[in-house]
């Protein structure tokens, strides 16, 4: 009862620091240990374990809660696999579900499955024509808000959180990934995103879809391009930081002439032509000559479909090529594991034995150093092989449209938004366009 009245205190700001003498004195279980030192976490109150010379506020006890999770996960595991194993096994029969109340575009049908809402799809589907015209998610958001249309929850104002989320879920296009996130914490439910900790079900053709399934994987394509050059993305229009400039590098931006007179028109230009020294030479451009290049430059790339896809496969096969970083990242994983270990078996083994408390700490931040830089390359490698796998990804899906797309005679948004990395000005006439392969036209 003492114990709960201290807490209650703390939680109360009547304590601001515990402390205690040791780790295992501190409440009578690990659970309750690791339950009420995040707790008290959360609302800035500082505990300090005497033995084990940790404070829970800094980065030391950060490493302090991880060991306890890992303890305290035992403990709590057999309930939580209990209520977990009937949606697991849900999932591993291909029965997909959300929460139609909070989800756009679907009802639940008569036998629980997805029914199209017509109404509410508009919305779906105009969101993902707008992305393809060149709108950011902030602007598609503004947008939507401004023409009053509800949100998944029936708010009024949209956020740019919700337009990505419904710009990537994949059941849009009909299909459903099952077990997107698992609980990770067994004492507080906390979940987290899937990356192959426990299996996923990828159920295709599961309903009907609202948005065709190519357009969906080209929103994909767009989108990770965006966030790849987000240094250079405006989101004014599908012609956004997509035209260079051929003598100084920079990009294009667009200007208005006439802007309140009958001739009116959009045009792009270099955006530092005038700012200082010597102006470029390169000319303005149109949107009709832009697009009028990009037919040009489709069709030859289309003439020669059969050594492209060669050069494509052969650039996906030595450049997206991660067999070694798998390796090293497996490596990395398994070492954290290891140091994690060593600092367990430090931490119990000076709540047991008495420990000359100098050498204790020393070696205590030096495993905590040591799992610090090992988490840094893990972090660093995790990150390249996320680059490599989007690069994979765009390059297949560029092939496969190359691979299927017939010459065109027109403009097509599309194909603009799926093949097209950029375009280079060096002359009114000599407008090259270079397509996501590295190929230039």
């Amino acid at each position: 009862e003492g114990f709960k009245a201290m807490v209650a205190d703390a939680l109360a700001g009547k304590i601001d620091l515990i402390v205690t003498k040791s780790v295992s004195r501190f409440a009578r279980n690990t659970v309750d240990s690791l339950t009420t030192v995040r707790m008290l976490k959360e609302k800035g109150v500082e505990i300090y374990f005497e033995k084990e010379n940790i404070w829970t506020l800094d980065a030391k006890g950060e490493l302090l809660i991880t060991i306890m999770s890992s303890l305290a996960q035992e403990e709590s595991r057999s309930i939580s696999e209990n209520t977990t194993w009937g949606q697991r096994k849900r999932f591993a029969d291909g029965k997909a579900s959300v929460a139609y109340k909070r989800f756009l575009g679907y009802d639940r049908g008569p036998n629980g499955g997805f029914v199209v809402n017509q109404e509410q799809a508009k919305t779906v589907k105009l969101i993902y024509k707008l992305f393809l015209d060149g709108l950011t998610c902030h602007a598609i958001a503004k947008e939507l808000t401004e023409r009053k249309l509800p949100t998944p929850g029936g708010k009024a104002v949209w956020s740019q959180s919700t337009v990505r989320s419904i710009l990537t879920n994949e059941k849009y296009k009909g299909d459903a990934l099952l077990q997107k996130e698992f609980t990770v914490d067994f004492l507080q439910k906390k979940t987290k995103k899937n990356e192959g900790e426990v299996p996923q079900y990828y159920v295709e053709g599961n309903h009907e879809a609202i948005i065709d399934p190519n357009t969906f994987d080209y929103v994909q394509a767009e989108m990770a391009r965006r966030t790849r050059d987000k240094h250079r993305y405006s989101g004014v229009s599908m012609f956004s930081s997509k035209i260079k400039c051929g003598e100084c590098g920079c990009w294009y931006g667009s200007k208005v002439w006439h802007s309140t007179d009958k001739y009116r028109r959009v045009i792009y230009q270099c955006n530092h032509k005038y700012k200082g020294g010597k102006p470029c030479g390169t000319p303005h451009v149109t949107e009709e000559q832009v697009k009028d290049a990009f037919v040009r430059a489709v069709n030859i790339l289309l003439s020669e479909k059969e050594e492209l896809s060669a050069n494509v496969q052969m650039v996906i096969a030595m450049l997206c090529d991660s067999t070694e970083l798998e390796k090293r990242q497996t490596e990395l994983k398994e070492e954290l594991e290891v140091v994690v270990g060593l600092v367990e078996r430090c931490v119990t083994e000076n709540a047991r034995i008495a420990l000359d408390q100098d050498e204790y700490t020393e070696r205590y931040n030096g495993l905590v150093s040591r799992y610090e830089a090992v988490k840094a390359q893990f972090d660093e490698v995790t990150q390249v092989l996320s680059d490599k796998a989007d690069r994979k990804k765009l390059l297949e899906q560029f092939l496969h449209t190359v691979e299927t797309q017939e010459p065109i005679a027109g403009f097509d948004e599309m194909l603009w938004s799926s093949l097209v990395d950029f375009v280079t000005v060096y002359s009114e006439k000599d407008i090259r366009v270079t397509f996501k392969d590295g190929t230039e036209i």
